[in-house]
């Protein structure tokens, strides 16, 4: 039994939208738990895993899935089943894609004849750069399926997810360059998210890193498009959705967790940017669909 060690690149056609079967969240009882042997002949499998780590066997090779990381499993005749015990939970969609003359993956040496194809990919496993807006979305699919819109809402919906991926991928790969703006851009969004609690001002970012804060709102417009003290917010509310619907925290909690100073000034904000106060939005996306298939 071989383990991943090139990490493969899922090829996805660009020009259609991907046909949406089912979805799921599933959470373990206890660290006894081992992922049981199911076939995936015909769907593509998308996990997202949010706790603990999923030890997976598919397609003779052995994948190791850690909080915050993501794996597209292709069709195949092969079975997936766990290869270790441990506790876990993780979000998933099963849906279709028909990549024609492409397979459902390549090695890395053939990406360029993929790219001229009006292709886009991606590592078959990799970290989601910002998981908890990404598991929104798939509580989102969700609440879609549960109201029962029509298959073209559903199909659109898990087609924007795997784009979502796609770009927040993208958007990390062109951060990482080692010079100029870029990279002190990819230095303060991490420590934005690593202070997400605190009161974040764009004066105190600008004295941690010795910039001026005119220069530092300049700069996230440049390669961003919106202002430094946008994006601390943007951040912010994306955290308080996942809280929301994934947590069992009050929403003063939350609020109180994300470095606002009242609970007035977190619903404002939040509303504003969700269209919904905080807990309007818990009740609309929270309800879980506890299962996998």
């Amino acid at each position: 039994m071989k383990k991943n060690k090139e990490i493969m690149q899922m090829v996805f056609p660009s020009n259609q939208l991907f046909q949406y079967l089912r979805n799921g969240k599933f959470i373990a009882l206890s660290s006894d738990w081992k992922h049981a042997k199911m076939g995936l002949q015909f769907d593509y499998e998308l996990i997202v895993v949010t706790e603990g780590v999923l030890y997976l066997r598919y397609m003779d090779e052995e994948f190791t899935v850690r909080s915050g990381e993501y794996l597209i499993l292709p069709p195949s005749n092969s079975n997936r089943e766990g290869f270790k015990k441990d506790y876990c939970a993780f979000y998933w969609i099963h849906f279709i894609v028909d990549t024609g003359a492409f397979p459902a993956r390549i090695n890395t040496s053939d990406i360029k004849s993929c790219q001229r194809a009006n292709c886009f990919l991606m590592p078959q496993k990799a970290a989601v750069p910002q998981p908890a807006k990404l598991v929104v979305q798939m509580k989102q699919l969700q609440d879609l399926d549960r109201n029962k819109y029509p298959s073209i809402s559903l199909n659109a919906a898990v087609t924007a997810i795997l784009t979502e991926l796609y770009g927040q991928l993208q958007a990390e790969k062109n951060e990482s360059d080692p010079l100029g703006s870029k990279q002190i851009y990819s230095d303060i969004a991490d420590y934005i998210r690593i202070n997400i609690s605190e009161n974040l001002k764009t004066t105190d970012i600008a004295d941690a890193f010795g910039y001026s804060p005119k220069y530092l709102s300049h700069l996230f417009s440049e390669v961003r498009g919106i202002s430094l003290k946008q994006f601390i917010m943007s951040q912010k509310i994306d955290t308080a959705c996942y809280y929301l619907t994934d947590s069992d925290k009050t929403v003063t909690q939350v609020a109180s967790e994300l470095g606002f100073s009242d609970m007035h000034n977190f619903s404002r904000a939040f509303k504003k940017s969700t269209g919904l106060t905080p807990s309007a939005y818990r009740n609309t996306y929270a309800k879980r669909l506890l299962y996998h298939v």
